[in-house]
């Protein structure tokens, strides 16, 4: 009986500490309040089109131009971007391939997904796709891992035939995440973020100035890089397990006590 109120109280102190931190877990960024996704690209890191996680880009270019667009992700999540052409009526072979960039401008490896695609003559569209590695929030400076902050998504034609240089083209770019919590957890934290303009100070910020204000670009609370994530909570339960195994296990095998026709001791 009493091994069956310790375990009551343990589940509902458990049941007490895991709401919290579902309701805690912030999902990932939606599309802008205001409902208007973008619908030009931009041709260099420098003047990339901002988009929020979960908006439909369009933006229409020639076969030849470089299009780039630019997103934020935080600690924890898994970014899919997913990039369609829509090509003319008439053309030849055209190879178009999607690339990842972080906020140092390095080249993201993806996980999986099909970053090249050839569509043949008679093909209308092509879709590409990038699966990245999970957001950390903190990482070794030798290390390639992926940090908060801005990242650039390019998609440009790699392999064309001559007469369709300058041939007019749609396209279709959409960013979503997956809330990886703390499965990615590190110990440790990024001072600051990897965004444009995150070292330009309050009062240049003031000026107006699009690339001073990129530091804030995100959700809608703020960057989350910091040392609590939910593995502190799961790391928790398991103590209370343990702790509780080894209380069940004592009381299991310590025995009835003392026998009665053992004389006690003066």
């Amino acid at each position: 009986m009493r091994i069956t109120r310790v375990l009551s109280a343990a589940l509902l102190a458990l049941g007490l500490a895991a709401g919290p931190a579902a309701a805690d877990s912030s999902p990932s960024p939606s599309g802008s309040g205001d409902g208007k996704a973008p619908t030009q690209a931009g041709t260099s890191f420098r003047t990339a089109t901002e988009i929020e996680q979960g908006q439909q880009a369009t933006a229409s270019g020639s076969t030849g131009d470089y299009l780039y667009w630019s997103f934020p992700a935080d600690t924890g999540q898994r970014p899919t971007v997913k990039a369609t052409v829509k090509l003319p009526d008439t053309h030849g072979s055209q190879t178009w391939q999607l690339d990842v960039y972080d906020g140092l401008r390095r080249r993201e490896a993806c996980q999986y997904g099909a970053q090249t695609r050839t569509a043949g003559q008679s093909g209308s569209s092509l879709e590409l796709a990038c699966v990245m590695r999970t957001v950390r929030g903190w990482s070794e400076p030798w290390a390639d891992d992926p940090l908060p902050g801005t990242y650039y998504v390019r998609l440009t034609v790699v392999d064309l035939g001559d007469a369709d240089l300058g041939l007019p083209v749609g396209t279709e770019v959409r960013v979503d995440s997956k809330d990886i919590g703390g499965a990615a957890a590190v110990d440790g934290s990024l001072g600051k973020p990897l965004v444009p303009g995150i070292a330009v100070d309050s009062g240049e910020q003031k000026s107006g100035s699009k690339a001073a204000v990129l530091s804030s670009f995100g959700s809608d609370d703020g960057w989350s890089s910091g040392w609590w994530s939910d593995r502190w909570v799961w790391t928790a339960i398991g103590g209370i397990l343990a702790a509780l195994a080894g209380i069940g296990g004592y009381v299991l095998t310590r025995g009835p006590g003392r026998p009665n026709r053992v004389p006690p001791t003066v």
